[in-house]
Order: structure tokens, then C-alpha cells, then sequence
């Protein structure tokens, strides 16, 4: 299988609150509804992604392969959570510019997209009337907060969302692999990409009620952490074909795997096949000729990889029975790992699974590796 991570290339949230601020250089992307003794307000945000690295990679990497696409922001506060949540993702209708604007800009900058205008202050409002596929929701007199595509009426579902809750994930990862199919079928679906929009739903935005109010930051593009917005395809190119190879599966538990051609460095750019090299700690007493030790095995075709963040200890690709699926061909068990999705300067551990007799292990025998830049 493979992981393939793309950032963004712009994203800003909007509020309606401040209708002619933008805020496209900020660090945070804000999803919030904010109580208001005259009348509650909201704010929403946008992020796009290059159509170009979208169709370069499913044109020349992911190909025929069964795959799935997630937008993936990482939470950077969040408060006001004593009732569930719902976050809605569509994919937004009408160009914007990014703007080089902050939240605590004074004056506020106004040269760029914001909840009335997509482009700058006084240059192409958000519509107030649209196409019967498009639509948009604000609240009275105060018009704008985007315009996004409807779902059903193209012919996939294009909504996806998720619920916050008090013990839920509050990382957002939503599966948005109906909205990348019609950008990419966009001379037939007639939809362009322009990003997408995030929003809460329409039941728990401009709510008069100040026991109702959620605050929730993701990180932004610019931001100065870890934790950049990615769009995350992952694609299911397993292969296990041994060929002519006389080597078998490894039948016990007790066992010893290594990365033999791990390099310990990588370039950010670089795509890497990872081969493990298996065997039996105490192998079987035989009569060959050469040692019993450099013969390799195979894992067992339940086996699964995972790439842990040394330091913050998490799991930057998890493990997945559908796409980090461990291959296998005539000259060991493999798999594909793109160092792009990761980030520079960092250390990070690779975590082999497998399933031996019933026998589930996870193997973490120092198998690290660092991404540098250049």
C-alpha cells in the first residue's frame, strides 16, 4: 500500500462578526460560533489544494488502485464541548484569494477573501443567488460565509462531517474521496476545485444561546508546529508474489525481523522500499552448507506497517488492514514509504505487525530513521 500526503497552498477562515477581515497569513483556522448580545456569530474557514499534485498523483501514482482521500487538520484549541458538535465539509463554489491578513491585525487587513467578499474588500461579493447545485446559509442581513456544492444532485455525495464530543477525537479526518472525484472528472462534472469549506452544522450555528457556544482552532498552513493541514491519499497497491524465490513464510513467534536497507537518513523528496528481513530466533538445526542465519522469510500476509514521531510519540501514518498491507516479491517482504508527508529535521520509528499461529506481534526493534531537507 501507499501514503501520500499533499499540504495546502492556501487557507483562511472567514467570521461574520468582522465581515470584511481577512485573515489568510494567521496560524489558526477557526470553526467557532461566538455568543453576542445583539445577534450570535460564526466563523468558518477555507483551504484548497493544487489540482496539479492532485491529478500528478492520480494520474502517475495511485493509477487503476482502489484509494481513499482524508483532509486531516490537527486541533489547536478547543473549548465550549458540553454538547456535541458537528463539523460539515463541502467543496466550496467560487474562486478566492488567500489575502495576507491576521486575526489580531489593527487595522484589520482587508485584501483578501473574507465572510463578504471572495476576493478583497469591495471586489466579487459571496453570491446571495446561485445554480441549483450550489448553495450557501448566514444568518439575516448579514449575507456571505461562502458558497459550497451540494451533494446529491451531482451524482455523489459530497458532504462529509464529523461529530466533536466531549471524549471524541478532535483532530479532524473526514473522508472527502467523492469531492476529489469530481474535481478531477471536473470537464464532465463541471466542478472546479476550489477548496474546501469548513463550517459547523446549520443546527449549531447562530445559536442565541450562551451555554452553546464551541470554540474550535485547527492549525493553519502557516503555522510554526508539526501540524500543517494535509490532504492524506492512501492507496491500496499490495502485491504478494513471491515468484521463483524457495524462501517461506515465517511460522513462529519467536522471531527476529530487520530493515536491512534502512539508510537512517532520507530526503524530504525521496520514496523508499523498506525490506525486512525475517527469521527464526532459534532456527532448526539442518545440514547445509551455508549458515542458517542469512536465510530470509517472508512475513505472513497479515502484516502491516505503522511510522511513529519520536518525539511526540504519535503515529504520524497508523496502522491500516486495507492500506499499509506489508507486499512481498522474489526477494523479500517490503513495503513503499513516501518521505514527503513527513516532516523535515524530525526522527521517526517504523512498526512492523504481523499475525503469526494467532499470535499478534508488534515488532520496534530500533528501526528509526530521520527526514532532512536538501
Amino acid at each position: 500500500m501507499a501514503v501520500y500526503k499533499l499540504f495546502p497552498e492556501k487557507d483562511s477562515s472567514i467570521y461574520s462578526g468582522f465581515p470584511l477581515m481577512n485573515t489568510g497569513l494567521d496560524e489558526i483556522l477557526e470553526v467557532s460560533t461566538f455568543y453576542n448580545t445583539i445577534s450570535p456569530e460564526v466563523s468558518r474557514y477555507l483551504i484548497k489544494f493544487s489540482q496539479t499534485e492532485i491529478n500528478d498523483l492520480l494520474d502517475n501514482k495511485v493509477g487503476s488502485n482502489t484509494f481513499q482521500v482524508n483532509l486531516r487538520n490537527y486541533i489547536a484549541n478547543i473549548t465550549g464541548i458540553n454538547t456535541d458538535t458537528t463539523l460539515e465539509v463541502w467543496p466550496v463554489s467560487g474562486s478566492w484569494n488567500m489575502g495576507t491578513g491576521r486575526y489580531s491585525n489593527n487595522p484589520i487587513t482587508t485584501n483578501g477573501v473574507s465572510w463578504t467578499y471572495r476576493s478583497s474588500e469591495g471586489v466579487n461579493a459571496w453570491p446571495t443567488s446561485y445554480n441549483t447545485y450550489v448553495t450557501a446559509s448566514y444568518s439575516g442581513s448579514n449575507t456571505g460565509g461562502g458558497t459550497w456544492y451540494t451533494g446529491s444532485s451531482l451524482g455523489l455525495e459530497l458532504t462529509a462531517s464529523q461529530v466533536l464530543s466531549y471524549s471524541s477525537e478532535k483532530d479532524l479526518n473526514v473522508n472527502v474521496t467523492n469531492t476529489i472525484l469530481t474535481w478531477y472528472s471536473s470537464s464532465t462534472s463541471g466542478v472546479e476545485n476550489e477548496g474546501f469549506i469548513v463550517k459547523q452544522s446549520n443546527s449549531d450555528e447562530f445559536i442565541a444561546n450562551n451555554d452553546y457556544v464551541t470554540t474550535v482552532k485547527y492549525f493553519s498552513i502557516d503555522t510554526h508546529t508539526i501540524y500543517p493541514p494535509q490532504l492524506e491519499f492512501k492507496w491500496q497497491d499490495y502485491v504478494y508474489n513471491t515468484g521463483s524465490s524457495s524462501n517461506t513464510i515465517i511460522n513462529t513467534s519467536r522471531m527476529v525481523a530487520s530493515l536491512d536497507n534502512n539508510a537512517g537518513t532520507y530526503r524530504r523528496d525521496s520514496v523508499e522500499k523498506i525490506r525486512i528481513n525475517s527469521r527464526p530466533q532459534f532456527p532448526q538445526r539442518v545440514f547445509q552448507t551455508g549458515s542458517i542465519y542469512t536465510t530470509n522469510y517472508y512475513l505472513p500476509t497479515a502484516s502491516y506497517y505503522a511510522v511513529k514521531d519520536l518525539d511526540t510519540n504519535e503515529f504520524v501514518i497508523d496502522f491500516d488492514t486495507t492500506y499499509t498491507q506489508i507486499s512481498a516479491d522474489s526477494e523479500s517482504s517490503y513495503f513503499t514509504l513516501y518521505m514527503n508527508g513527513l516532516e523535515p529535521e524530525r526522527y521517526y520509528q517504523i512498526l512492523i505487525k504481523t499475525n503469526i499461529g494467532g499470535e499478534t506481534l508488534v515488532l520496534d526493534d530500533n528501526y528509526y530513521f530521520k527526514v532532512i531537507n536538501g
